[in-house]
């Protein structure tokens, strides 16, 4: 069976998937030499941090910390816009499943910190790191 971390993981990559579906949204992607047309999404694994345990039953609660990373190229409109929108489009299909359909007693996300990024010969881009913080317990660490 896979462990409660893994299946976190693989459903925040539907979510987002679903909520951003002209961008290609890879997990633990190395940083790409280019940015796709519709923009790029890279959640990576995290830290899931030294867990809470409650003894009757033995449970650990975990709040981890998963870094996602969004970047967008000046296409039709200003960089800024594009990723705006893309972070939005997340944000709401955050708020909307604030338990990862019940996987997590609660998912919410950080601000983000956003920065330009320039190659040479390619358009601008800009590029977001946002953090997003899954609460949820499992009997047992490893799984």
């Amino acid at each position: 069976m896979t462990s409660k971390r893994e299946q976190v993981l693989d459903a925040i990559v539907a979510l987002i998937a679903a909520a951003v579906p002209e961008a290609k949204v890879e997990r633990n992607l190395a940083k790409p030499e280019r940015v796709p047309p519709g923009g790029l999404v890279i959640i990576r694994d995290g830290d899931p941090g030294e867990p809470e345990a409650t003894l009757s039953p033995l449970t650990y609660i975990f709040s981890h910390r998963i870094p996602i990373e969004v970047a967008v190229h000046q296409g039709i409109g200003p960089r800024e816009q594009a990723l705006d929108a893309i972070l939005g489009r997340i944000g709401i299909e955050i708020a909307a499943n604030r338990t990862l359909w019940g996987l997590c007693d609660f998912i919410e996300a950080e601000a983000p910190a956003a920065a330009d990024v320039e190659s040479s010969g390619a358009l601008p881009g800009r590029w977001a790191d946002v953090v997003l913080i899954a609460t949820y317990a499992t009997p047992d660490p490893l799984n």
